[in-house]
């Protein structure tokens, strides 16, 4: 059975590798002439830094689906950060988050004694809620529309408290605005407000110290080469520089794709991308979404390593919900922003010539403006630096060997919804059951779709999840057999 894969992120990629092993013939089709979406390189000379996704988290369900799909653990290196990162908020105290339970309680205690227990408690509420809330959301999906509706569904979402803010839920367990913006933050990590965001969102937070965070060795991106070569392995097909035009739907059904001019046959079609723009090639316009948030991106070369900074640094603004009211309500360039700096060179040397080091730096925006980002990004970057500086980066201006910017407005160019950085944004009625799934039309049988704005969510083992949850899905629609090491098969 053919099945054509329309974008190359690491959603259809996982897509195809898990479709081939259960004995799909797979072709992906990919615009660009790299594979990776979202996981991509920012190059200069000789120079390379991750120009999207940095943090690697859940860790175990990453290895877990890429064993699934037939990738070797061989094949990449994950590195442990412990401490996992800094936290720096404007009246100077910073904050270390640690995976070990009592380093955590002993810095909570040194900076904000009395709260222990309610980070105790906070630890033990979302343990029973990652239970409740995986097997419930991210590992069953929801094609029926009254899914949503069932009593078991609601029931779950009301045990995550997913009908309470993030923001909100955490008041419960800190007193300390300062703490509680330390554990509210990581919905940026998906485009969320955490003054919005449903609080089983706050299970990111949790897993950070649960199961730790990590580095992939060479960056992020590559997680995109280690699946291209194994794609090879596996003899899927790969088709770059394919600008799909359109897929061909006849009687209810995808027949075919048509692209640079060329139409191919399908026996089923998997929409990969962001789904608001992947879904107009079966022109298909129906609901509105909302975007996540954008991002400035700053891209870095420096002399020398900052060998007294960590790899992941958060530096926080003075009045941290103005800051996301700004950035989400009012839809503009905040007037003291805060910003994440990533730092990799201290930990791989690989990203830069010797003695020199690469540096990245974003910055939580709206992904659309009334005015020109080209005007916008210039005066934005240099306040960010000028932070940076007086924040422990000393004379990085001078250091500065290359600085290139990208702004929402990039990011739409390329194809990401709206200009946002993850997709459909991680609101209420645009996650779990709300959300598209992997089968996103009663009337279009054969039609599929996996990435970031589809169910579960954002973060690349979610979307990798999807992709099983997707193949999954498709295996049993279509009575598939699984192939094994020794070429037979097993029935699904």
């Amino acid at each position: 059975m053919r099945v054509s894969i329309i974008g190359g992120g690491v959603g259809g990629m996982m897509s195809a590798l898990l479709l081939k092993r259960k004995g799909f013939d797979v072709t992906l089709f990919e615009k660009e002439e790299k594979l990776g979406g979202r996981l991509a390189y920012h190059t200069h000379g000789e120079y390379k830094i991750d120009k999207g996704p940095t943090i690697v988290l859940l860790p175990e369900m990453l290895q877990s689906l890429l064993e699934e799909a037939g990738v070797p653990k061989e094949d990449y290196e994950l590195i442990a950060c412990d401490p996992l990162y800094d936290l720096h908020f404007s009246d100077g105290t910073t904050y270390t988050k640690y995976r070990d339970k009592e380093d955590q309680i002993a810095e909570i205690n040194r900076i904000f004694p009395g709260e222990e227990e309610g980070y105790l408690r906070f630890m033990r509420d979302m343990e029973m809620r990652f239970n409740e809330g995986k097997p419930k959301f991210l590992e069953q999906s929801f094609l029926k529309r009254w899914d949503a509706l069932q009593p078991s569904t609601i029931n779950s979402l009301r045990k995550l408290k997913a009908f309470r803010s993030v923001s909100k839920q955490l008041q419960s367990y800190f007193t300390d605005d300062r703490l509680k913006t330390a554990y509210a933050l990581q919905t940026l990590y998906i485009g969320g407000n955490p003054f919005q965001t449903p609080a089983i969102y706050s299970l990111v937070s949790y897993s950070e110290h649960e199961h730790g965070i990590h580095y992939l060795k060479g960056g992020y991106a590559r997680l995109a080469e280690v699946l291209e070569h194994n794609m090879i392995k596996a003899g899927i097909r790969i088709v770059k520089g394919a600008n799909v035009e359109k897929i061909s739907v006849n009687s209810g059904r995808a027949d075919g794709v048509l692209y640079n001019s060329k139409y191919e046959p399908s026996d089923a079609v998997v929409l990969n991308g962001d789904f608001p723009i992947a879904e107009q090639l079966v022109n298909k316009q129906g609901r509105q979404y909302q975007p996540s948030s954008g991002c400035l991106l700053l891209y870095m070369g420096v002399d020398g390593i900052y060998q007294d900074k960590k790899m992941h640094q958060f530096y926080m603004s003075d009045n941290f919900e103005k800051n996301m009211n700004q950035i989400f309500k009012e839809q503009r360039i905040p007037e003291d922003p805060s910003y994440y700096v990533f730092n990799p060179s201290v930990t791989d040397d690989s990203l830069a010539p010797e003695g020199k080091s690469v540096v990245y730096v974003l910055v939580p925006v709206p992904s659309e403006i009334e005015g020109d980002w080209q005007r916008v990004k210039d005066a934005l970057s240099e306040k960010i630096l000028d932070s940076m500086q007086r924040s422990g980066f000393e004379s990085l201006k001078e250091r500065i060997e290359w600085l290139d910017i990208r702004t929402p407005e990039e990011a739409r160019k390329e194809g990401l919804y709206a200009g946002g950085s993850f997709g459909i944004a991680p609101a209420l009625f645009q996650s779990g059951p709300f959300r598209p799934q992997f089968q996103p039309y009663p009337d279009l049988a054969n039609v599929f779709a996996t990435g970031a704005s589809t169910h579960p969510g954002g973060g690349v083992p979610i979307v990798m999840q999807g992709a099983k949850l997707l193949a999954d899905g498709m295996a049993r629609k279509f009575n598939r057999r699984e192939r094994s090491a020794d070429g037979t098969g097993k029935s699904l």
